[in-house]
């Protein structure tokens, strides 16, 4: 059993789930992985959630160890011998620690930036109000939800299933060495979506091309309790 790194809680996950052209995702894509396609469709999703309670090797991390996360990635699958893996590619990764970020590209290769983020969750017996704020270009961008506070179980075959159902994380190395880590938690349920609100600069964020989402209305949005989470020290190479 692999030894594990990371652990924290991730609790309100937005996700902004918009269908893309696979084209786009190409240059993006690791070596040894293919893009996943939930009816023949390919997705990237903006999300934004709360990371908290950190700990590394056990060890809880002081002052830095709750913070949003903002990111936005796309869904590949790898085959490994008679096993299918479904996991993430991260585009790029948002969090207000420039320690944070540093340690995840350090460790884990991965498109982490340090920008000031905040949120505002409010709840009540019925409802959630949930949003997340990041500042790029000295502009505030923002996503937010409004949700039933019921939790529901996700249903076998929905787009919600496809979208959370991916336990692995996969880097592109280089042109020809990528690497795969595993994450771990339990099937997660959902909140149903009462009305939500996306100011996003695609462009700023992620390149001139996601720039085009701004304008498009994503296909879905969906919000999952969360739960503890692990992440495995071991990252294979292939």
């Amino acid at each position: 059993m692999s030894a594990i790194f990371l652990k924290a809680r991730w609790e309100n996950l937005i996700m902004a789930n918009y269908e893309v052209n696979p084209e786009l995702l190409k240059p993006y894509l690791p070596n040894g992985v293919e893009i996943d396609f939930f009816e023949q469709k390919a997705f990237v999703s903006l999300v934004g959630f709360m990371f908290k309670n950190t700990s590394i090797f056990s060890i809880p991390i002081p002052f830095l160890g709750t913070f949003e996360e903002i990111n936005l990635r796309f869904y590949v699958k790898r085959k490994d011998g008679p096993v299918i893996k479904r996991g993430v590619v991260f585009i790029n990764e948002t969090v207000p620690y420039k320690p944070v970020a540093w340690l995840a590209n350090k460790l884990y290769k991965e498109h982490y930036i340090a920008i000031p983020t905040k949120n505002t969750i409010l709840t009540s017996p019925q409802t959630k109000s949930i949003i997340y704020d990041w500042k790029i270009n000295q502009s505030w961008n923002q996503i937010k939800v409004e949700s039933s506070n019921k939790q529901e179980e996700m249903l076998p075959g929905s787009k919600e299933e496809f979208i959370f159902e991916h336990y692995f994380g996969y880097t592109k190395l280089n042109d020809f060495q990528s690497q795969e880590y595993r994450v771990n938690h339990p099937r997660w349920k959902v909140n149903k979506i009462l009305d939500y609100a996306i100011d996003c600069d695609f462009k700023s964020m992620y390149g001139e091309t996601f720039a085009h989402l701004g304008q498009q209305k994503p296909s879905s949005v969906i919000l999952a309790e969360g739960s503890e989470v692990s992440v495995d020290w071991e990252r294979k190479r292939f």
